[in-house]
């Protein structure tokens, strides 16, 4: 296992693996025993969620999207788990935001809530960017361009999606803040707390509005 300094893994450490410090969303403050339970485990509240929109009424394209928007999120979960599956993590959870943006959207367009958004996001981008590892740059400019927009269509569409979709970024935001800067107090009950509850707000849109779409 890696040596850790001041309680963390070393960049140095991290860059010989060609991995980030900690995984997203571990199930355990410790990666040491990775296993198919913990992953199990992780990914169940998530799972939860995308059953619980099978009794949506009605249901239609929204509510299908959203579903396969969870199962994907439910997998990305599982994936990292293990830190050397970050990049199959960081894709699954891309994959589950470009599904969330499609069922949110894009009427109406509403394109002035888009700029307060990347005024928050470019210069917090900015800063944590000389603490990326090189090759997870790029990763984490498209992932995080992915989450922006679907940050987007959210507040666009209202209800408690909106309010999902603000806690999935401050979750994000504080894991990247942890992982490639320093580590806050708590900020790992804080990170899957808020994700959770980002998760549950988004799938109780399903409930919410009577004039959901057929995708």
């Amino acid at each position: 296992m890696q040596a850790t300094v001041g309680g963390r893994r070393s960049d140095v450490d991290a860059r010989k693996e060609g991995l980030p410090w900690r995984p997203r969303f571990s199930a355990q403050r410790s990666v040491d025993q990775p296993s198919r339970v913990s992953a199990l485990l992780k990914s169940l509240p998530v799972l939860y969620l995308a059953g619980l929109l099978g009794t949506a009424h009605p249901g239609g394209g929204y509510r299908s999207l959203l579903q396969a928007a969870l199962l994907c999120s439910a997998v990305g979960d599982a994936c990292l788990v293990w830190p050397e599956a970050f990049l199959h993590g960081m894709a699954a959870f891309s994959l589950a935001h470009l599904l969330y943006l499609w069922a949110f959207g894009l009427t109406p367009l509403k394109p002035g809530l888009l700029l307060p958004v990347l005024l928050v996001f470019a210069p917090y981008f900015g800063f944590l960017l000389p603490h990326f590892l090189p090759h997870l740059v790029w990763p984490l400019l498209v992932y995080s361009t992915v989450l922006v927009s679907m940050l987007w269509r959210a507040l666009a569409r209202g209800e408690s999606a909106r309010w999902g979709a603000l806690l999935f970024l401050f979750s994000d935001a504080v894991l990247a803040w942890n992982t490639f800067f320093h580590q806050l107090p708590h900020g790992h009950l804080l990170v899957m707390t808020t994700y959770y509850l980002a998760q549950m707000l988004i799938a109780l849109s399903a409930f919410q509005s009577p004039r959901l779409k057929s995708h």
